[in-house]
Parts: C-alpha cells; structure tokens; sequence
C-alpha cells in the first residue's frame, strides 16, 4: 500500500481530479517508505552491533572464569532425567549431552561431587569426562562461543529492523486514517451548508 501510494505522486501530480490530501497521504507514505528504507535498518544495525559488543564481552568473561577439567563419572543421577537440561550448550556442541553424578577436584584442591552434563559418550561408573567449573571449582556451562554470540546480536538487529518498519507503517496508516476522519467531516460540513439548496438553483425558490 506504501510503495502504491508513491508510485501515485508523480501520476497525481497533473492529474485534475486529484484531491489535496491525495497528495498529502502520497507524502506521508513516501516519508514512511524513507524511513523503513533507511531509518529502521540504521536502527536494526546500531541494534545489532551493540548487543554483538556486550555479548562479546560475556563471552569473554566466561572463557575467562571458566575452565575444563577431567571428572570421574560415578553413577546416573537418580530420580531425574538422563538428558542434561542444558539445550544452549547442546546446541553449541552439536550434540546430545546427557547428565551424570559425576567426582572432580576444585582448583584448590577440594573433592566435588554433583551432577553434570557431558556430550562423552561413555558414562559408565569410573568413565572419565570433560566439564566446564567456575572459578570456585563449581560445575558451571560451557561458555557461549563468540560465533553464537554474533548470531543472537544479528538476530536481534533484524528484529529490530523489522518492528520498527511495522511501527512505521502503524503510524503511517494511523495519520492517514486521521487525515481520512478529517475529510468526512469538512464534507459533512460542507453538506450540511449546501445540501438544503441541492437541486434548487435557477428555480426561483
């Protein structure tokens, strides 16, 4: 409907018919249409590069804080669902991951036990596993890696692209919608003065 009405300028633009709020909804929509072309993926872009900057960073703070170290599997966790209920890691590993109750060492020394997620496929009691812990020692999630980082940031930057153009076009049918409010009263205004006399002229009445 935008990209009609602007195309319709030029074509309004001598035509004798053509009303001035014709000209003026056909501006409106060109302003809009502007917008959506240039406004709304300037904002998506400014959008996307700052989420990609923070995401970046927690990215690195978590490289930064955590770190692999080797486990002992002891048993599957009872009462609780073999796979590990963490999809995010999964998906950044590509494959399945499942949960286990699982012995390792704190960087100070200490003994851990509790249960974690592997993608190992081994998992039998004495199994030797690769898990991520936090600076304490604690059992924590893989980090984020920076390529998953970006696609969230990119992500977001087309969602923003995207509801500001609908913003847009809301607003561009909300001004024409109020611009067409404001024609049918000046026309029953004008009716209300002229239409008593409607087809009286040269009676003599």
């Amino acid at each position: 409907m935008t990209v009609r009405a602007v195309l319709g300028i030029r074509r309004w633009r001598h035509n004798p018919l053509c009303r001035p709020t014709d000209r003026h909804e056909a501006r409106v929509a060109l302003v809009a249409l502007l917008l959506m072309l240039v406004a709304a993926p300037a904002l998506g872009r400014l959008c996307g590069g700052l989420t990609d900057e923070a995401l970046q960073r927690g990215v690195r703070t978590q490289h930064a804080q955590r770190h692999l170290t080797t486990a002992v599997v002891v048993r599957e966790p009872s009462g609780a669902s073999r796979f590990a209920q963490d999809p995010e890691s999964a998906v950044a590993a590509g494959t399945t991951r499942t949960s286990v109750v699982a012995r390792w060492k704190a960087p100070d020394g200490t003994a851990r036990t509790g249960q974690v997620a592997t993608a190992s496929r081994t998992t039998t009691p004495g199994a030797r596993i690769r898990i991520w812990t936090d600076a304490a020692g604690s059992a924590a999630m893989r980090p984020m890696d920076p390529s998953t980082a970006r696609t969230h940031a990119v992500l977001a930057g087309i969602g923003v692209t995207l509801l500001a153009a609908g913003l847009l076009e809301t607003a561009r049918r909300l001004v024409v919608w109020r611009m067409m409010q404001r024609r049918y009263i000046r026309l029953d205004e004008a009716w209300a003065e002229t239409g008593p006399d409607w087809g009286r002229t040269g009676t003599g009445s």
